[in-house]
């Protein structure tokens, strides 16, 4: 079998963690199985189960590893956008962003990289033919679905599954978005990177993945964050329509004024 995506000669899988103690491990091992061009980032926001202690034990065996042990300014937005950061100054041409309790399964990562080649921005979908949410609740898989049709209509996107968070960039698009510029502190860093892209013109697609529902650990969505992603998504929307979207958000507030 051919070489996904052949152009790529280091791909930096990025993993925002809290609490992820009973997964990392045997994530880290499974990612880096996958292609010998992977190399995994873990930003982790001081795991009070140890997971960064983990990861640092990896890393200071294989250089294929490297953790970002992150104890001030921290959130899943803030997080994420570190990460994107450093894979950029570690030299990525492709980066993978997923979450790291196995709900996002590394057997997909070689779909992603081959639909990349003709993309700017692959994302992995619940909601496309041949995608599947499994083993959770159906009131859950309504919320997303609800969700999904709120960021949609509000943010002129067509794209289906716009709270996945599974997701791969080629370099050129994350340099492009401004990530300096970016205001997301917790999980609505998923709909400000994916309005951004979609006002930079990136060719975004989407691949069918079957989620699954993490086994071990607990799930960090709270309705209540859910609700804040949802608010923020409104203010995204304002801040596009004033052509602020991409301006620091010091100077959105001097304009708000």
């Amino acid at each position: 079998m051919s070489v996904p995506y052949p152009d790529a000669k280091k791909i930096v899988v990025t993993l925002p963690t809290y609490n992820e103690s009973g997964n990392i491990e045997r994530l880290i091992h499974a990612l880096l199985a996958v292609d010998p061009r992977i190399h995994v980032l873990v930003a982790d926001d001081d795991s009070p189960d140890g997971t960064w202690k983990l990861v640092a034990a990896i890393a200071r065996n294989d250089p294929r590893v490297s953790l970002l042990h992150r104890t001030v300014d921290r959130g899943r937005g803030r997080a994420g956008i570190a990460a994107f950061r450093l894979a950029l100054d570690l030299g990525a041409d492709v980066v993978i962003e997923m979450d790291a309790d196995f709900s996002h399964r590394p057997e997909h990562v070689p779909e992603m990289l081959r639909a990349l080649e003709k993309a700017d921005l692959v994302i992995g979908s619940r909601l496309v033919s041949g995608g599947a949410d499994l083993g959770r609740g159906k009131h859950r898989v309504y919320i997303t679905s609800l969700s999904t049709f709120y960021n949609r209509t509000l943010l002129g996107i067509t794209i289906r599954d716009c709270n996945s968070g599974y997701r791969c960039y080629r370099r050129s698009i994350l340099e492009a978005i401004d990530l300096s510029t970016m205001v997301s502190v917790g999980p609505e860093i998923v709909p400000e990177v994916l309005i951004r892209a979609h006002r930079k013109k990136a060719r975004i697609v989407e691949i069918p993945i079957q989620f699954v529902e993490r086994a071990a650990g607990e799930s960090n969505l709270t309705f209540k964050k859910l609700l804040k992603v949802l608010r923020f998504t409104l203010f995204l929307w304002w801040r596009d329509k004033r052509g602020r979207l991409f301006a620091p958000l010091e100077a959105a507030g001097t304009a708000k004024s």
